[in-house]
């Protein structure tokens, strides 16, 4: 009877804690806590565990390497519990300040010692106030918890830069955004509450075009200096943004070898230099061309005349008028002389890839939130409509660096100024910078939602590649301090932002601060489940809990 009465109460257990969690509030620090960590988990666990899916080599470390990462992700230090202290740190500890509030502070009328007035400027601070402290504090013990992982201490030891810096970097773009917003785009209602509501709607639609135009615009100079810096600087980039963006060019590493040394002064053409020589020249062999082709103490430095004969001599049938590295061994493998042909082909090869990459990007928020939804003609269609949008923006800006490259210092630029010696239309202000200025046209192409959140998505790189690598990756203090105080402000703002004004947040911030902050029967949430799911579980409402859920709806 005792061993069945046990076995009864260990099978209980799962029902007993899900009965507890729904008599809570979806704001209760518990429930953030549990979202929060199972949220940060499958985020670390997912990148972490898929090589042993997709690699090979990676499997062959065997089960103990799965074991030794999942023990990893599960540590104190690790990002989903780190994560989870800084979210649902901030929400216990206003809780705690709000029942402290109601069980200590003073009487009105009563004698005050020092501890009683400040007591009471506590609780004159507003509620947005109170909020962004608490974070503060918890926000604090997140970074330390980070910096305290073994992977930070050798980062710092070998003199990489810290493996925090683009989580912080993203949080810091988010909140500016989010400041951005509430500044700029998002009054409060207490400033509108007396307008008439014609004179709302034309002050939101202006705030919505502009607000898409500024994305624009950033997205524009954060694409044309990533791109430079692909070119020249790639130690500024991520490793694995740079060879995400090495794959989608579909470059030969020789040939941006070449373009690194042109800047350096060890290619030349006019001072026929080229250190080391066999670089360009192998190129040309490899594709089945002459390696004098790619021989700089034989290719023209200018155009005209000239060029021509050189041209002649060389067997280049469709370069006159021009100087500098043929076409073809510019073009690679993908297409031989024609920069039409280039540029076009390699928009078609990078719009197959970036269906690849927009499919899920696009189905997995329906999925996740109305997945019946795909099932009805109409809106499949809308998605496999804003899929091939998005991966046409993708294709567009592919194809538009190669042909401004090609217009550059072949069609049209080099042709006009045949006096011009192709250092400079090969050099880091030729052809390369005019194809990384007009690359982030393309975004005009995506709707006016996504625009922010692709502009949203390449400004954490842009920063950092506008900051010295050295000063990165050197382990000072001034560099450590510096990412502290940015990842505690920025979350800090987030949070804060996600309880007391969670319209100034966007896409990724939104979607989810309102889950992990509100959960998912939030307005926010429940508006996009609503025509698919059942109706929640009915709960036990607290007068918290109804604050919070009214927050979310707003």
């Amino acid at each position: 009877m005792i061993l069945q009465d046990v076995q009864k109460r260990v099978r209980d257990v799962p029902h007993d804690l899900g009965d507890f969690l729904h008599t809570l509030p979806d704001d209760h620090p518990l429930q953030v806590a549990l979202r929060t960590y199972s949220l940060a988990l499958s985020l670390a666990l997912g990148p972490a565990l898929l090589p042993f899916v997709t690699s090979p080599k990676a499997r062959a470390q065997g089960f103990g390497r799965v074991l030794q990462v999942i023990r990893r992700e599960l540590g104190l230090t690790a990002f989903a519990s780190s994560i989870t202290v800084g979210v649902a740190g901030g929400a216990a500890l206003r809780h705690l300040w709000r029942k402290w509030e109601s069980e200590t502070l003073p009487k009105a009328g009563e004698p005050q010692d020092a501890l009683g007035r400040v007591k009471v400027w506590l609780a004159s601070l507003k509620d947005s106030h109170k909020t962004f402290l608490s974070n503060v504090i918890s926000s604090t013990f997140t970074i330390a918890l980070l910096h305290s992982g073994r992977k930070h201490v050798k980062s710092v030891e070998v003199g990489r830069p810290s493996p925090t810096l683009d989580l912080s970097f993203l949080l810091l773009v988010r909140a500016m955004d989010s400041l951005v917003q509430l500044v700029l785009f998002k009054p409060s209602e207490e400033s509108e509450r007396y307008l008439p509501d014609a004179v709302k709607r034309k002050r939101r639609a202006a705030s919505n075009k502009w607000s898409t135009r500024l994305d624009a615009l950033v997205f524009w100079a954060c694409s044309g200096r990533i791109m430079w810096c692909f070119f020249y600087e790639p130690e500024r980039l991520p490793r694995s943004y740079n060879k995400w963006i090495m794959k989608m060019a579909n470059i030969d590493p020789r040939l941006l070898a070449a373009l690194r040394a042109l800047r350096t002064g060890q290619f030349s053409y006019t001072k026929r230099v080229s250190e080391p020589h066999d670089l360009t020249t192998s190129l040309s062999q490899d594709l089945g061309y002459p390696p004098a082709w790619g021989d700089f103490d034989l290719l023209p430095a200018y155009g005209g005349p000239q060029a021509n004969e050189t041209w002649k001599a060389l067997g280049v049938s469709n370069r006159n008028g021009v100087g500098g590295l043929p076409c073809e061994v510019i073009h690679g493998s993908i297409v031989g002389g024609s920069c039409t042909g280039n540029a076009v082909l390699r928009g078609a090869l990078a719009f197959v890839e970036a269906v690849a990459i927009y499919l899920p990007v696009h189905a997995l928020p329906i999925l996740i939130t109305r997945p019946r939804k795909l099932l009805e003609v109409p809106r499949l269609i809308a998605t496999l409509l804003s899929v091939a949008r998005s991966a046409s923006s993708l294709s567009a800006f592919v194809t538009s660096i190669w042909f401004a490259i090609c217009f550059t210092r072949t069609l049209v630029l080099a042709r006009l100024l045949p006096g011009i010696p192709h250092d400079v239309w090969d050099g880091p202000f030729g052809c390369t910078f005019v194809g990384s200025l007009v690359c982030g046209a393309s975004i005009w192409i995506e709707r006016g939602r996504r625009r922010g959140e692709m502009a949203l998505y390449v400004l954490p790189r842009a920063i950092r590649a506008c900051l010295p690598a050295e000063w990165l990756k050197g382990g000072r203090a001034s560099v450590r301090w510096a990412e502290r105080l940015t990842f505690i402000l920025s979350l800090s703002t987030l949070l804060t932002a996600a309880i007391h004004r969670p319209d100034t947040l966007r896409g990724l911030s939104r979607w989810t601060l309102s889950f992990v902050m509100n959960g998912p029967n939030a307005g926010f949430w429940k508006r996009k489940r609503l025509d698919t799911n059942p109706l929640p579980t009915p709960r036990a409402h607290s007068p918290t809990g109804d604050a919070g859920d009214g927050r979310a709806d707003q």
